[in-house]
């Protein structure tokens, strides 16, 4: 039974997760807690090797089939040398998209079938779900004009796809969202970016009262 507790921050492109990210882990080391921040795809070499392959943007022709098993043979060696190891020594884990961003972008918005792609990700996944996913819900004009205007942030091929692509996406994670209420909390991401963390942190600080009351690493 793993001793510690794994967040996932989902969105669309442009929602805001990383700034989030980086929000959340300052606040939880002032804390004195240990936040181990990653990413999907991506997180160790092997990973992040995959990652270049899915978003470099030549690769166009990709399959969609392709894409799901190459996200979901990234996840999987993610979770064992990364995210396993840091819960089980009872740290905090922050991911920058999980599995929630298969179903809504390569189930529902490459129209591959939810049901599909979580069936691939079982497997790799093996019964491991986050304890809180926040979703950070954004029009797709908002998010893709913030991608548009940054100077750090590299443009990638899901970037590229179109606006009605983008649409469907925000509306597989609707689906996910009426799905599982329980696990899964929206966020308005065109709120201010502070107004965003202080509603993160108001979650997190009540789902998890116990584990920071018991001093968790």
């Amino acid at each position: 039974m793993n001793k510690g507790i794994f967040i996932t921050i989902e969105g669309g492109e442009g929602s805001g997760k990383t700034t989030l990210i980086e929000r959340i882990s300052h606040t939880m080391q002032q804390r004195g807690k240990t936040a181990v921040i990653t990413r999907e795809p991506g997180g160790i070499p092997i990973a992040e090797q995959i990652r270049a392959v899915i978003l470099d943007r030549s690769h166009t022709e990709m399959d969609a089939r392709t894409e799901a098993l190459l996200y979901a043979a990234a996840r999987r060696q993610h979770l064992v040398e990364k995210v396993m190891p840091a819960l089980e020594a009872g740290k905090i884990v922050i991911c920058d998209r999980f599995v929630d961003s298969s179903l809504a972008y390569q189930g529902h918005a490459r129209g591959l079938g939810m049901d599909e792609v979580w069936s691939i990700n079982q497997f790799a996944i093996n019964g491991l779900m986050p304890h809180l996913t926040i979703y950070m819900d954004i029009d797709p004009v908002v998010g893709l004009n913030r991608i548009s205007q940054s100077a750090e942030r590299e443009v990638n091929r899901l970037d590229l796809e179109s606006l009605a692509f983008h649409e469907k996406v925000r509306e597989g994670y609707r689906l996910l969202l009426e799905q599982y209420p329980d696990r899964i909390v929206k966020l308005q991401a065109e709120n201010a970016a502070e107004v965003v963390y202080q509603e993160a942190m108001a979650v997190i600080d009540a789902r998890f009262a116990s584990f920071f009351a018991a001093g968790g690493v």
